[in-house]
């Protein structure tokens, strides 16, 4: 089977750890014949370099935003670049295990209805021999169901979905730091298969900003914004929005260190 990687970068990303994500697409055990990264307005000279490096190495398609739209409108743009029916999502600074496109194909390859398969992740810093914690995600669609209506059910950089699925519940839309929330619920609502592989096959980079990225007034009003549209279109009922809403206003207000601890501790597992 056939399937695309999509990629968003722009200006604020690390060179040296885009290389480490091209790297690790370049050592898949089934390789992409199409990667689509988006150029989310004018990057660094550094980043422009990292790309051309690759280019002759690996079926690189560049789409160029005139200037930084933010990572829905840059994806929704690279889900229309891509040329295969299935995508697989990667960040600029994560790094993917080996053989992880060759397991979600194959579980795609054993059921014709899946629209998302993701997998599990671990949070890593500097880099993948040093673990520090592991995310863990629901692996059935009826769980996964369940689980989106209090968190994010998938880890974003990990997944590989239906274009088509995608493009039927309307893509990719501008919701800051919701963008890909946003789609998962849409497509549950639809009715699509979800899955998460029960293993660890993508390498999450925690940054000392990973933990302020998800804080303060603008990340708040947008989480708002997402409920209340759950809220309306009857995802969530009205208590698990109120409950929602007052525990993610306390949590995106409190002091960074205390949300860190806070992640570390109740919504992450320690590595081994």
């Amino acid at each position: 089977m056939k399937y695309s990687v999509l990629m968003s970068v722009y200006k604020n990303d690390n060179y040296e750890w885009l290389e480490e994500a091209i790297i690790s697409i370049m050592n898949q055990t089934v390789k992409t014949d199409d990667f689509v990264i988006v150029e989310d307005g004018p990057i660094t000279s550094e980043l422009e370099s990292v790309i051309d490096k690759y280019k002759e190495k690996l079926p690189i398609k560049v789409v160029s935003l005139e200037k930084n739209m933010g990572l829905g409108v840059a994806l929704n743009k690279g889900v229309l670049a891509c040329k295969n029916s299935l995508i697989a999502r990667i960040d600029s600074d994560d790094i993917s295990a080996s053989d992880r496109m060759e397991k979600q194909l194959q579980v795609f390859m054993e059921n014709d209805n899946l629209s998302i398969c993701g997998t599990l992740a671990k949070e890593f810093t500097n880099n993948i021999n040093n673990v520090v914690s592991l995310a863990t995600f629901p692996l059935t669609s009826a769980d996964i169901k369940n689980y989106a209506r209090k968190r994010n059910p998938f880890c974003h950089p990990s997944v590989m979905f239906k274009k088509e699925d995608v493009l039927a519940v309307g893509n990719y839309r501008s919701f800051h730091l919701c963008e890909d929330y946003d789609l998962w619920v849409r497509m549950i609502m639809a009715g699509m298969e979800c899955v998460n592989i029960n293993e660890y096959l993508h390498y999450w980079r925690i940054s000392d900003d990973f933990y302020k990225r998800r804080s303060g007034i603008k990340y708040l009003k947008s989480i708002l914004r997402f409920l209340k549209l759950q809220y309306q279109n009857e995802f969530l009922s009205a208590g698990e929005y109120y409950k929602s809403v007052v525990i993610r206003s306390i949590v995106y207000l409190m002091p960074n260190f205390l949300r860190s601890f806070i992640y570390k501790t109740f919504l992450r597992k320690k590595a081994l």
